[in-house]
This record gives structure tokens, C-alpha cells and sequence, in this order.
């Protein structure tokens, strides 16, 4: 299990970590809501440890656009308040568990280990085509056995273009469906994203460009 830990006090996130990893747990620390997002872009965790008081955006933000990405993962927030409002309000964000300071330790590693049993019993299924295999629950592809690095946009587009079997998929329906509502609709993000995904993914080209139309996976796809 691999789990990002957003906390800006420095000695509480450092004890977490080296205590999880005691426990066979990975855990990368981030101090502020900008380190977060960028380390979520990048890398694959299974679930976030989020206090929800960090500069910049905060834990409430972040949780948000997990949420918004339409990733799946958990979401345990830490917080010094311990009202029933907070908590309840944590909740509506999308939080999955909700852990008070102070906490100990323990609690927090059954915690984690209890929302990992949850979604390991909602694994979407590993999708297969074209020589391409792309695991939703690790964030893993693999394209004829050899596996490939994927930034989390790309692979939120790859996913809905093997979801579609074959089928074009609009630049519009990629841009609503692989990145959020507040997206400009005039960006060339898909397109850009897309010309970036075909050479991770390597020769010969997997993802197609139906022109005026898409795009596609195709086994014989040349660059659009």
C-alpha cells in the first residue's frame, strides 16, 4: 500500500511516515496543498492521509479534486476540530474516514488497513485490447508486457479510450469526462495530452485521430 500524507507539521508527518512504514506501509509526505496536488498528478497512491488545515489549497480542496478525478481513492482526513459539524461537512467533501489529533498511531494503521480491505472489494476489472492492459485499481498499464509510466492525466484519457472498446471518443467527451467541469472547452489540452500519451505508450502508434471526429485505439494507428 502506497499513501500520500498531507500534513504541514513536519515532525507529526515524519513520525506518521516512519511509523506506517513500520508497518509495511509506504508513505510520501507533501507540506502544503501545491506539493499535494502536484505529487498526486504524478504518482499512484492508493489512498491520502489529508490534514485539512495546509497552506495553499487546502485538505477540503484537495479532497475535492480527488473526488473530481474520478480516481476512486480513499480519503482519510486528519483535524484538530472534533465538532460533529466538521465532521459532517468532511464527509459531504468525500472523505471516507475522519481521524482526530490527537491520534494514535495504531488507529490510524487500521484505519488505512480497513479502507484498503473496502476497496479492494470494489476493484474495477483490468482491461485488456490491443496489446494493451490497463489496470484501473493499481493505476498500472502494461503494453505487451512492458510497463508503462503514465502522468495521471494520461492515464485518465487512456482509460476512457479503452472503456470505449475500440470506439472514437470526442475530444469534447475526453475533456468533460478526463479532467473537470471548470475546463476550458477552447484548450488544446486534449489534444497536446493525447500527442504526449501515443509516444509513453511507444511505436507503432496505439491511439488514432479520427480526424473532425476523435479519437481511438487501433493496433494499426498511425499519428494523427
Amino acid at each position: 500500500m502506497r499513501v500520500l500524507i498531507v500534513e504541514d507539521e513536519p515532525y507529526l508527518a515524519e513520525a506518521i511516515r516512519d511509523g506506517l512504514r513500520l508497518e509495511a506501509i509506504a508513505a510520501d509526505l507533501a507540506g502544503d496543498g501545491d506539493t499535494a496536488l502536484e505529487m498526486l498528478s504524478v504518482n499512484a497512491y492508493d489512498m491520502a492521509v489529508l490534514d485539512r488545515d495546509i497552506p495553499g489549497p487546502s485538505g477540503d480542496e484537495i479532497a475535492k479534486r480527488v473526488v473530481a478525478s474520478g480516481s476512486g481513492m480513499p480519503i482519510l482526513m486528519l483535524t484538530a476540530a472534533d465538532r460533529l459539524d466538521d465532521k459532517v461537512s468532511g464527509f459531504e467533501l468525500g472523505a471516507d474516514d475522519y481521524l482526530t489529533k490527537p491520534f494514535e498511531l495504531r488507529e490510524l494503521v487500521l484505519r488505512l488497513r480497513a479502507l484498503d480491505r473496502r476497496r479492494a472489494h470494489n476493484r474495477p476489472p483490468v482491461r485488456e485490447i490491443a496489446g494493451l492492459k490497463l489496470d484501473p485499481f493499481r493505476r498500472e498499464v502494461y503494453r505487451d508486457g512492458r510497463y508503462v509510466a503514465l502522468t495521471r492525466k494520461q492515464f485518465a484519457v487512456l482509460e476512457v479510450l479503452v472503456a470505449a472498446e475500440g470506439g472514437v471518443v470526442s475530444a469534447e467527451e475526453l475533456l468533460e469526462r478526463a479532467w473537470d467541469e471548470n475546463a476550458d472547452p477552447f484548450t488544446n489540452a486534449v489534444r497536446i495530452t493525447v500527442s504526449a500519451l501515443r509516444k509513453r505508450l511507444g511505436e507503432p502508434w496505439l491511439v488514432a485521430t479520427v480526424p473532425g471526429v476523435g479519437y481511438r485505439i487501433d493496433d494499426g494507428a498511425e499519428r494523427g
